[in-house]
């Protein structure tokens, strides 16, 4: 029995997703737990798997749309089942074919399709007759750039502008193309600058931003923006902690990395100061029990930052289980949005790149970053007398609003004693 297959709601408080890519061709079978689409939201890109056996009869949209959580995305039949009439089956189910929607009407140009979508006017453009369909996603790419989303033609489902046809706007807005005259109350110069412009002589591609690098953006600008960074900066001697992860990895299940003994480390220094294990919030300061750490990941389509639940109760082997299994889903794809939810201080470690030092961005609305760099011989004194020692140095990022930089500096003194004497982090 066919049935329609709706756009799940894969985060909490998406009212839209992207529907990233079909992982199952028109007319193909597939089992329970096949991933039947890769769903794109602001935080991560989701495989979204049947829930039994069955066949794709029919898709509704193409990759790359923008749809509202809910609304019917494809028809799925029985094991075997034929799609035969698709238009009479659809009607059944009480969805108008793609072929058959209402379509955009636009009184400037013939009713005949468009192959390429045009670019918007400078001025003037010819008022439109009938609704203009558009995805959410496709008008705010079009306001972003500057373009007049009624003057593209929708190549999607019924005439339907979405965001390939605003790329390729975009695209052609930049190609070389003849000028058109000017008109008479255009000044002369006017066209000189668009024909110079030195930025497109260049061979170069531009790479159309993801869904994920436009809320990366977006956030991370927010952040530097809206919430009052200060920094605090520390030294941590981690010959002990070295020698540690040695004894450590010697009987573990799991082979602890420094990074899994630094995230222990925040839990230790949240337990003692727990005034730093809070959120700024519209009408209060919300504080936390549990210790909640996201970890910074970075993967071929962005950085995400996973969120380690309650690690004030894990031991080092367990802290360092989850990590890897997040770093394995985030580079898979494999991450849902519930996993990148929460917590108060991120860490996010450029050492093995050789950064000896960085200032990160506070990941919004959390409190604190935490930038570790790589561990490095040093000169220090002990007792009186200069010797080499290892050392890591680490900047603190915080958000004023909740957290006083005495707290902070308490915070970060506890870490380093954790870091320093890490015996402690594994009693």
């Amino acid at each position: 029995m066919a049935e329609l297959f709706r756009m799940p709601a894969v985060a909490a408080d998406a009212a839209t997703a992207v529907l990233s890519a079909w992982q199952v061709a028109e007319g193909a079978s597939f089992t329970k737990d096949d991933a039947l689409v890769s769903i794109e939201t602001d935080k991560a890109e989701v495989d979204v798997a049947a829930e039994q056996d069955g066949v794709l009869l029919k898709t509704l949209y193409e990759a790359g749309v923008e749809i509202e959580v809910g609304d019917p995305i494809a028809v799925l039949g029985a094991v075997g089942e034929q799609a035969g009439d698709l238009d009479a089956l659809l009607a059944g189910l009480g969805v108008v074919a793609p072929g058959e929607a209402p379509k955009a009407v636009r009184r400037d140009v013939p009713e005949e399709p468009v192959a390429q979508p045009a670019a918007a006017p400078a001025s003037g453009a010819p008022e439109r007759g009938g609704r203009i369909f558009s995805s959410p996603l496709a008008r705010r790419l079009a306001r972003e750039a500057g373009l007049d989303i009624e003057a593209l033609t929708g190549t999607g489902p019924g005439g339907r502008i979405v965001r390939r046809d605003v790329d390729a706007a975009v695209a052609a807005r930049r190609t070389p193309e003849p000028q058109p005259a000017p008109t008479p109350a255009a000044p002369p110069a006017a066209a000189v600058p668009r024909t110079a412009a030195p930025a497109d002589t260049g061979a170069h591609e531009d790479i159309p931003h993801s869904r994920m690098r436009r809320a990366i953006a977006r956030r991370l600008t927010e952040s530097k923006q809206h919430t009052p960074h200060f920094y605090l900066r520390a030294t941590c001697a981690v010959d002990e902690l070295l020698a540690l992860r040695q004894r450590i990895n010697a009987v573990s299940p799991v082979k602890v990395s420094v990074n899994d003994l630094l995230i222990k480390a925040v839990a230790t220094a949240h337990t003692q100061v727990p005034e730093m294990n809070a959120v700024w919030q519209p009408d209060a300061v919300r504080r936390f029990s549990a210790v909640d750490v996201s970890l910074a990941i970075a993967t071929g389509t962005g950085l995400v930052t996973p969120v380690l639940r309650g690690i004030e109760n894990l031991s080092v082997s367990a802290i360092a289980a989850r990590t890897r299994a997040y770093a394995e889903q985030a580079r898979a794809g494999a991450l849902h949005p519930a996993d990148l939810e929460g917590g108060s201080i991120t860490v996010s470690n450029l050492g093995m790149y050789g950064v000896e030092e960085f200032a990160a961005i506070i990941n919004p609305p959390q409190a604190a970053i935490l930038a570790v760099g790589a561990a490095r011989d040093e000169a220090v004194v002990r007792d009186g007398a200069v010797t080499v020692a290892k050392v890591l140095g680490v900047v603190l990022s915080v958000d004023h609003r909740p957290v006083d930089g005495a707290v902070a500096a308490r915070w970060l003194a506890a870490f380093t004693e954790a870091v320093e004497n890490p015996v402690r982090l594994v009693v």
